[in-house]
């Protein structure tokens, strides 16, 4: 029996198979270009059921409407090659087939099953995280990934996935533990990386944050556009608590919307980092019109709530008509959308769908009522804590916009517990205690700043 380089077993296959196999499976979990080969070498190698399996799980990854029938020739080919396959590789089949077909609790049934029998498949497990956290069930990320430690603790890519998981379970000083130990075994790991500057921004450590993602830019090569895209966008946060403006601003011009335009997760993180510039009163410019661009296309597209929802928000931020197509669509699957999410879209989704689209039009009192309904189960939806922050934020715009101004006070206070001196938390704050009568706080608030930007001066 032929093993894949985790020691997976494969069935026989040819050497330029396997290491094909073993190419996209280094490429995916290190978030890097060479991982899209495995749709050549499926072609090249028909009768591979891995690669066809995972060239269907690529298509899969495209997260738009016609995702699954991209996916299907591949799917039907390794379906076809099941019969004569190892045990592992027809379940993997077994576990893309559900997923292709929105099965997702079949899919992730299957994992299961998955794991425990070769626990070093760390492939499965990744794509069981990436449903796991689209789902917001972050202990289950927990749980799978502490169960393959022992098989294979020897793999920086698991404890990256590790600290991730303790990272939204807000077990930080696991989560951080766990990301150096990925650091210490693969520099290169994008992934710890990420989920240290996760770490860092929820404790405020924005100046040490911000120091260490610059500290390891140089290992960014090769990545696909997602994770150079998201770090960029986590680095453009720290330079923005940082009262770095122009630097933010360059992130963005620069790095995270010069890429793959028309991908979801470049679209998403354009949309999030346009929206915080806003409301740390950066001018903007025609930025929105240029996503809104690329938007359109998404005008019914619900595959997933949280991509959605910043669709629908920059779309409605540039004024296009695509907005109430788009809503129109959310409220379709609040009815229609399979069981195992039905209630996401109707309970959480649509509210916050409804508050998003009022905010963008400067109805601040409806934003506030659709952003607080779904506010308290917004983790359904999918998103990490430091993206679903965006709405948390656009809750305080929204209070300071309908001058409700004591609620904002209370809500920037609570906000300033973890980022004690962030720049536009600060000047938004000294504002809101100018409009109060309260100038002895707003002095405080102003002092932070000037202290903080003479520091970085």
């Amino acid at each position: 029996m032929r093993t894949d380089y985790l020691g997976n077993p494969v069935s026989p296959t040819s050497d330029a198979a396997l290491a094909a196999v073993d190419g996209f499976i280094d490429g995916f979990l290190s978030y890097e270009t060479r991982a899209a080969e495995v749709i050549g070498a499926a072609e090249a190698h028909p009768d591979s059921i891995l690669l066809n399996a995972y060239a269907a799980v690529l298509w899969l990854l495209l997260e738009a409407p016609e995702a699954a029938e991209r996916a299907a020739p591949y799917l039907a080919r390794a379906r076809e090659l099941a019969r004569d396959a190892h045990p592992r590789e027809r379940a993997f089949v077994d576990f893309v087939a559900a997923w292709s077909a929105d099965d997702i609790p079949g899919a992730l049934a299957i994992a299961e099953v998955i794991q425990k029998s070769w626990p070093r498949d760390l492939l499965t497990l990744k794509l069981r995280h990436y449903h796991d956290f689209n789902h917001g069930d972050f202990p289950a990320m927990l749980r799978t990934a502490s169960a393959a430690l022992p098989a294979a603790a020897d793999v920086a890519y698991l404890h990256g996935m590790l600290a991730f998981a303790y990272e939204q379970c807000h077990l930080l000083d696991e989560a951080e533990t766990a990301a150096r130990r990925a650091l210490e075994l693969k520099r290169k790991e994008p992934w710890a990386q990420h989920a240290l500057a996760h770490v860092m921004l929820t404790q405020g450590r924005i100046d040490e944050g911000a120091a260490f993602l610059e500290g390891v830019r140089d290992t960014w090569t090769g990545l696909n556009s997602f994770m150079d895209t998201h770090l960029w966008w986590h680095l453009a946060l720290f330079y923005l608590s940082q009262g770095k403006a122009d630097a933010a601003l360059a992130a963005y011009d620069d790095h995270c919307w010069t890429q793959e335009k028309d991908y979801s997760q470049d679209q998403v993180g354009a949309v999030s980092l346009l929206a915080r510039l806003e409301m740390a009163s950066v001018d903007v410019g025609d930025r929105w019109t240029d996503v809104a661009d690329h938007l359109a296309a998404r005008a019914d597209d619900v595959v997933q709530p949280f991509l959605t929802l910043q669709y629908l928000y920059g779309l409605a931020r540039a004024g296009r008509p695509q907005a109430d197509t788009l809503l129109a669509a959310v409220r379709r699957a609040a009815l229609e959308a399979p069981a195992h999410v039905r209630q996401t879209w109707s309970e959480v989704a649509l509210p916050a769908a409804e508050g998003l689209v009022a905010h963008a039009r400067g109805d601040y009192p409806s934003a506030l009522r659709g952003l607080r309904a779904a506010l308290p189960r917004l983790s359904e939806i999918g998103g990490s804590h430091a993206q679903r922050d965006l709405f948390e934020q656009l809750i305080l715009d929204a209070l300071i916009r309908a001058d409700r101004l004591s609620e904002a006070q209370q809500t920037l206070e609570l906000r300033r517990g973890f980022d004690p001196d962030g720049v536009p938390l600060n000047r938004t704050l000294a504002a809101v205690y100018d409009r109060l009568g309260l100038p002895g706080e707003a002095a405080k608030a102003r002092a932070r700043v000037e202290r903080r930007l003479a520091a970085l001066a």
